[in-house]
């Protein structure tokens, strides 16, 4: 369904862009067709990098404090919003359009547990294309799932990830899973753990989860949206009682790994889950946090771990 959106929405741009360009030559006074679309092509990329600074301002207005080691300078603010504008354009322009996960190589034994990716809001699998041909280069069988309808309560993508389990563990044999998810997928793994409980999942890794919510949610529509919300700072109350019926063995199974520069969870420290083993960068945004170098480095190192590392004590952010 998103990759549909996302193509009548590129049209669009499309139909804007030759507008603008035909406006630019009768109106403007632009004589060269070349000049004209390309002025509109600027002109679609300034609206773009708008809705992504509008983004930063809202999360940093509404953020949590940045710790002195990850101040930013001004060039380190300009890779930050020039990376997170990049890997925008890149995932809505192209990778979801089209989605497609990275076959193994037939040749190549399958190393290690299965891995399980899981989307985050408004999106789908072609999230994960950067990440996917890494595993794939690692011989690391995996899979994603999509989660519809896209507007759905959380609760319902539960049965949906269930299913991508079984299919995933009789495909390759494996009786466990890794399960790698961004922002609200990492709570629709928690949903899910909750359920069916922790006997074939090894460990979760999360990126860019508002663990508790995120303000930037009380502005999006969906029974999802509402349940990531923070109202007077506070957490929705669903998220409140997945909380609550997680023990610390749970969520020693989860790292989370999330930025301090993070423009869609706000207060970023939301995605600290006391218990978890918490991974914090700095300089990534949101969208780009799958496909920073930083991070996927950490990632198959995660995912490739072959004893479970003792979990050190996290320091509670929220109650």
């Amino acid at each position: 369904m998103i990759a549909r959106i996302l193509k009548w929405l590129m049209l669009l741009q499309v139909l804007a862009v030759l507008g603008v360009a035909y406006l630019a030559m009768q109106a403007w006074g632009v004589a060269s067709p070349v000049m004209a679309l390309l002025l509109a092509v600027a002109m679609l990329l300034a609206v773009r990098a708008l809705i992504v600074a509008r983004n930063f301002w809202q999360s940093r207005r509404l953020g949590s404090p940045v710790p002195p080691e990850y101040q930013l300078g001004v060039r380190g603010t300009a890779r930050l919003f020039l990376g997170e504008l990049r890997a925008t354009l890149w995932t809505s322009s192209w990778g979801m359009l089209w989605p497609r996960l990275h076959a193994l190589d037939a040749a190549m034994p399958s190393q290690g547990l299965p891995v399980l990716l899981i989307h985050g809001y408004v999106c789908n699998c072609g999230y994960w294309t950067q990440l996917s041909g890494q595993l794939a280069r690692a011989g690391i069988a995996h899979d994603a799932v999509d989660l519809e309808p896209i507007a759905a309560d959380i609760e319902d993508f539960v049965p949906q990830v269930e299913r991508a389990i079984e299919a995933l563990c009789a495909r390759t044999g494996s009786n466990r899973v890794i399960i790698v998810a961004h922002s609200m997928g990492g709570l629709v793994a928690r949903a899910w753990l909750r359920h069916f409980g922790a006997a074939r999942v090894a460990r979760i890794l999360t990126i860019g989860t508002p663990h508790h919510g995120t303000a930037l949610a009380n502005l999006a529509a969906g029974a999802n949206a509402r349940q990531m919300s923070r109202i007077n700072g506070a957490p929705d109350a669903w998220l409140a009682q997945l909380a609550a019926s997680e023990t610390p063995e749970t969520r020693a199974l989860i790292t989370s790994m999330y930025s301090h520069h993070d423009n869609i969870v706000a207060p970023q420290t939301s995605a600290h889950l006391p218990g978890a083993r918490n991974l914090a960068f700095g300089g990534i945004g949101h969208v780009a946090l799958a496909s920073d170098v930083r991070v996927l480095h950490q990632l198959l190192a995660e995912i490739t771990i072959k004893v479970e590392a003792v979990q050190a004590p996290s320091c509670p952010h929220f109650s």
